[in-house]
């Protein structure tokens, strides 16, 4: 079982801001001001979860949240992380960037033209990357490369032998 936590003994400017958030508009602040008051007045994060109809840990996360910043954790801000880490590294781009430059035939697919998914599994099988990755970070990776993904499509070239001499007169 967890220890109980508390919030610290509120100041009256404190008390009186959550108390006038208690009939705000914004269910975010509302729940938050509730959280708030019910832990100064000794209720445990548990009894407060219940009775709010959410979880310990949420209210566990406020409490946290006004030690640290104090009544600015009234304020809803961004869930996007602060970092994300580009899944696939500045080698494995580079390896990408080679095989789109060739054709999905000779990977043994039926079709000449490339596509995000198509990519993504032929990376994998190629072991470029280390797991089945999502098309989307394929299309971020040929992004970084300064590249559009198709652009790809461009690129490939008929399984005809003659396609050489054929695309010559045709393109000038």
């Amino acid at each position: 079982m967890r220890p109980p936590i508390f919030v610290r003994p509120l100041e009256d400017a404190e008390r009186t801001q959550l108390e006038a958030g208690l009939r705000s508009s914004d269910a975010f602040v509302l729940r938050r001001c509730q959280i708030l008051l019910a832990s100064a007045r000794g209720q445990w994060a548990r009894q407060i979860a219940e009775a709010l109809g959410c979880d310990d840990q949420t209210v566990r996360n406020v409490i946290a949240a006004f030690h640290v910043r104090g009544l600015a954790c009234l304020q809803r801000r961004s869930s996007r992380p602060h970092r994300t880490q580009a899944v696939l590294t500045a080698q494995a781009r580079e390896k990408l960037r080679e095989l789109v430059h060739r054709s999905p035939r000779d990977f043994g697919r039926p079709t000449s033209a490339w596509t995000l998914s198509l990519l993504a599994e032929v990376a994998f099988a190629e072991g470029i990357t280390s797991r089945q990755v999502s098309a989307e970070a394929v299309r971020q990776a040929l992004q970084r490369l300064g590249l559009r993904w198709q652009r790809a499509k461009a690129w490939i070239s008929s399984p005809d032998p003659a396609y050489a001499q054929k695309k010559g007169p045709a393109t000038g």
